[in-house]
């Protein structure tokens, strides 16, 4: 078989490795499909219903599109996005959808869905990507939007990608501040400087210059309930003194289209280089907030998905759509896989079906570093299907149980399943403390695994066709 072993090929063999393993596994709960939840829950199932109207319906015409429009409209505007943008970008779809041409090869009803993924991407402006160098960054933001906590997340983005990050704490104002960045870059084996003073441009020059060896220096600053003068000042008195490669403004999600009128006067303050979001996945004005700040040309560069630290995702649009849309975001899951899969593929082994339990051992570990199972499976391009949120939860806890089972056999046990009799499956029960039910499922669940291994073996022109639709 004629195929060239590129990393992205590899790689792609990790996700259908994956996609598969979290099938075979789902296959034993017997449950019936739902809507899979997106970043923004309502906003994302929305607009998934909308294109159905168009991607399931019948003849293309000025009726179908308008009745889709309807559907786009209602759920932007529940999503507290502005009547203006909602109402310009329909007028565009409209037009689009009923003046322009598919191009070859493009049947009518993946133009129209087209354009409107072109249009929302247009309404949710560019983001903005930070160079993987060294730099210092300026974070500034009014209290209660999550400042403190997305510095953290945000060192810990620039240590995931192997840089030496280390944080400043400046904010001598909200009492705690300095305790709760202290023991968020503790637990992360983050580089932190700070001063229990009131003196927040001292410890800014003495910070910098304690850390002047790191990679990247990311400075925490004071907020306010409001930008008031005082505030202004101090930040302008720290950017004198530190000037920051990227001024980052953090942004509650929440606020919806009240993050216009927040972006547009620090970025005439102190001309902010960026914006992050969070919270984005808690609330349903989050389309708000994003449209709201494209309007002020302040770019977005990272939305925050959730509490924990890796919660932190770049910001770019045409994933995003991708994703909310429910056409997956392939590009992230092989990023994912890139930094999860660490061991070399052997591609021909694994398209043989030579798949051991050492080799699945290895393959869940690598799951687990790519974040929590619903995080990820919002990346796969499953049309619109969704997981509920117990079945998750059982997943995660049946991969669990499966690596504890494995821990208890033996070398040739895991290079071998087919040895493991009777007498073998009651001692690896007592073993691992689980039921002798549950290793004969794993044994189960790894032969399931093999033959849909062997079935990715489909010859040159099959791999090519997977890789197009996988969108690679």
């Amino acid at each position: 078989m004629d195929i060239t072993v590129t990393t992205e090929f590899r790689y792609i063999l990790c996700y259908c490795r994956w996609y598969l393993t979290l099938l075979s596994a789902l296959h034993f709960y017997k449950r019936q499909p739902y809507m899979i939840p997106m970043v923004l829950d309502k906003l994302g199932e929305s607009l998934q219903g909308a294109i159905k109207k168009i991607a399931g319906g019948g003849r293309i015409d000025k009726h179908a599109v308008d009745e889709m429009i309807k559907e786009i409209q209602r759920a932007l505007l529940q999503s507290d996005v502005n009547v203006k943008h909602v109402m310009d970008l329909s007028t565009r779809i409209r037009e689009r959808a009923l003046d322009e041409k598919p191009p070859a090869g493009m049947g009518a009803r993946e133009h129209v869905i087209r354009i409107v993924y072109d249009e929302l991407v247009r309404l949710m402006g560019v983001g903005t990507p930070l160079a993987l160098s060294k730099q210092t960054i300026m974070m500034v933001g009014l209290q209660g939007g999550g400042k403190t906590t997305t510095t953290a997340k945000l060192a810990r983005y620039f240590q995931r990608k192997g840089l030496r990050p280390a944080v400043i704490c400046a904010d001598t104002d909200r009492p705690g501040a300095y305790d709760q960045l202290k023991i968020l870059c503790d637990s992360l084996n983050i580089a932190f400087y700070g001063e229990r003073t009131d003196d927040p441009i001292g410890i800014v020059e003495r910070g910098l210059g304690e850390l002047k060896s790191y990679d990247v220096r990311i400075i925490d600053t004071a907020g306010r309930h409001s930008l008031e003068q005082d505030l202004i000042e101090q930040m302008e008195k720290i950017h004198a003194i530190a000037n920051p490669d990227q001024k980052l403004l953090v942004l509650d999600a929440a606020i919806g289209q009240q993050a216009m009128d927040q972006a547009r006067t620090f970025h005439d303050s102190i001309r902010v280089t960026g914006v992050i979001i969070t919270k984005l996945d808690g609330t349903a004005k989050g389309g708000g907030a994003l449209s709201a700040v494209s309007e002020t040309k302040a770019p977005i560069a990272f939305i925050g998905v959730g509490e924990n630290v890796d919660d932190l995702e770049k910001f770019e649009t045409d994933r995003f759509i991708s994703q909310l849309l429910g056409m997956g975001d392939i590009k992230t899951l092989i990023e994912r896989a890139e930094e999860a899969f660490t061991e070399e593929i052997d591609v021909e082994k694994m398209m043989q079906g030579r798949f051991t339990l050492k080799d699945m051992y290895q393959q869940l570990e690598a799951m687990h570093k790519m974040g929590p199972l619903k995080q990820v499976m919002q990346m796969l391009p499953i049309g619109g299907m969704k997981i509920p949120d117990d079945m998750y939860d059982e997943t995660s806890g049946k991969m669990g149980r499966y690596k504890v089972i494995m821990d208890s056999m033996t070398e040739a046990e895991m290079l071998d399943p087919k040895i493991v009799d009777g007498s073998r499956v009651k001692r690896i029960a007592r073993g691992s403390g689980t039921r002798i039910e549950d290793v004969r499922e794993l044994l189960k669940y790894h032969r399931m695994m093999q033959k849909a291994m062997k079935g990715l073996r489909g010859g040159r022109f099959n791999m090519q066709k997977m890789m197009k639709k996988l969108g690679v």
